[in-house]
């Protein structure tokens, strides 16, 4: 019987396998330095009262997108009452996060507590570390704007005139990016511990396709330079205490003002995880409510 060498069938297959292996496991370990600034957080667990999510009703559904080229699990968030008419929340996820790990009680507390000017949240779903733009991997910015948001609104009947985008860590940079490249679409945009990098050579490995990728996607620069028109609706960025985000976070923040935008910057204790945004869940959708409430107003 022939040995498995590096050059027959089997010696090649074998040698795929470990570097797919190899690769997986460069990717979980980018993912948890995203994720987790520190290992060793101070902050509690979140607790959310009985009866507090009461109402809310969280679903899913499949959606086959041409611009992705694949088939993509939608999950929406429903806030008690009647859907007809409501504004639309887009909230997009960390690098490596299942978006239904942000549908979870502190979410659907805060989405109670508002009553009829909560929004319906939607949480799309990506291929793990797209940054949320059109780039090598999928068109994955063209993915939200064309067929997620307007098949959400489709089905749960929603006011399409009314909408805010926003995002944790890698979330944050793209909901950024995307109303950028959608001027006027979004009454208010969200970062919270949003991954912006000073540089490409900065970044971390795989959140852009190369350099070039960088400078079309990246938010920071483009404010910075003075190149694309002002957002012009009510803008919101926080970052922990400990987050390594949160030095380019504050510079973005002063980018911004500087460029006369309403920006609303605030940091406090934690560091890039899960339970750092589920304690400001309330304050995150109460912002986006306000700024759906005037934007209402406004039009």
């Amino acid at each position: 019987m022939a040995s498995a060498g590096p050059t027959t069938p089997r010696g090649l297959a074998l040698r795929r396998a470990a570097l797919v292996a190899l690769a997986l496991f460069g990717i979980a370990t980018v993912a948890a330095l995203v994720l987790r600034s520190r290992p060793d957080s101070d902050l509690p667990p979140v607790t959310v009262a009985a009866g507090a999510t009461d109402g809310t009703v969280v679903r899913r559904y499949d959606l086959r997108s041409a611009s992705a080229g694949r088939r993509l699990v939608q999950t929406v968030v429903l806030p008690p009452g009647d859907l007809r008419g409501r504004p639309l929340l887009v909230l997009l996820h960390a690098r490596a996060q299942d978006p239904t790990s942000l549908a979870q009680a502190p979410l659907r507390a805060a989405l109670a507590r508002l009553g009829h000017r909560a929004p319906v949240v939607l949480l799309p779903a990506d291929d793990g570390g797209s940054y949320w733009h059109d780039r090598d991997s999928g068109a994955w910015g063209s993915y939200v704007l064309y067929e997620a948001i307007p098949t959400a609104i489709r089905r749960l009947g929603l006011d399409g005139s009314r909408m805010a985008i926003g995002g944790i860590s890698m979330g944050g940079a793209g909901a950024f990016a995307l109303a950028r490249a959608a001027p006027g679409r979004f009454c208010a945009v969200g970062g919270h511990s949003a991954a912006v990098w000073t540089s490409a050579s900065a970044a971390d490995p795989g959140a852009y396709d190369d350099a070039e990728d960088f400078d079309r996607n990246e938010p920071l620069g483009p404010v910075r330079r003075g190149e694309d028109r002002p957002y012009g609706v009510p803008l919101w960025l926080d970052a922990g205490t400990d987050d390594r985000f949160l030095p380019a976070d504050r510079t973005f923040a002063r980018a911004l003002r500087a460029r006369g935008e309403d920006v609303s910057f605030s940091t406090g204790p934690g560091g890039h995880e899960p339970r750092y945004w589920q304690r400001h869940m309330g304050r995150y959708l109460d912002f986006y409510a306000g700024a759906l409430a005037d934007c209402a107003a406004r039009r």
